[in-house]
């Protein structure tokens, strides 16, 4: 069994997407350690509903903050601050899929960031990378920080409007595997997110 990490470039680059797709190729289990605002959707819901898979599990996340922000400013807005101490991978004899709130620099709290988070678990990364102007950037920074501080990378998901020459440039510079790619969604559904589950469960299968 295998836990991984699922890290963006940057924010709304599909994080929560792509986790459904490997929830549902894995039929892992879910984790979403931090949930900032939108309480009542939250992305354990959103994951929970696009997910076919009667094996899995979906575990509580361990802060729930009301302010959709970045999670250390949301904390302090409901007087609370998050311990990297009390965020302890759950649990399970299934593979485990963790999606972490927002990009590797953003602050849980006042001196540490989700990056401290990964260095603290040692647990292997999937990059989430989409297409715009300025993803070719986010995406190296993003995995030489990681290579940086030694978390293993597994590799790369694009998701979203392919640009073949942008996705050939990144992988070609960073070596870095491409574990597959989400094509963008017209709608999302359980049969859509079943789908496209299919397509990368082989390259996934070949990581555990």
């Amino acid at each position: 069994m295998r836990t991984i990490v699922i890290a963006g470039i940057g924010t709304e680059v599909g994080k929560t997407v792509v986790s459904a797709v490997l929830v549902e190729a894995l039929q892992a289990d879910y984790w979403k350690p931090i949930q900032a605002g939108d309480l009542e959707h939250s992305d354990t819901l959103k994951v929970q509903k696009l997910v076919s898979s009667k094996q899995s599990f979906f575990h509580s996340e361990k802060y729930r903050l009301n302010t959709p922000m970045s999670p250390h400013a949301a904390a302090e807005i409901d007087s609370t601050e998050i311990n990297l101490k009390a965020l302890n991978i759950p649990e399970t004899k299934n593979n485990l899929i963790i999606e972490l709130a927002g990009g590797l620099m953003v602050p849980l709290n006042s001196e540490k960031l989700n990056l401290d988070l990964l260095k603290s678990w040692m647990v292997p990364v999937i990059l989430v990378s989409k297409n715009y102007l300025g993803s070719i950037n986010h995406t190296l920074l993003s995995l030489e920080v990681l290579k940086t501080n030694k978390v293993p990378v597994l590799g790369i998901i694009f998701n979203g409007i392919e640009n073949k020459s942008t996705e050939e440039f990144i992988l070609n510079y960073s070596n870095m595997h491409c574990i597959g790619r989400i094509e963008e969604l017209p709608e999302l559904n359980k049969k859509i997110i079943k789908v496209q589950a299919e397509k990368i469960k082989s390259e996934l299968q070949k990581l555990l």
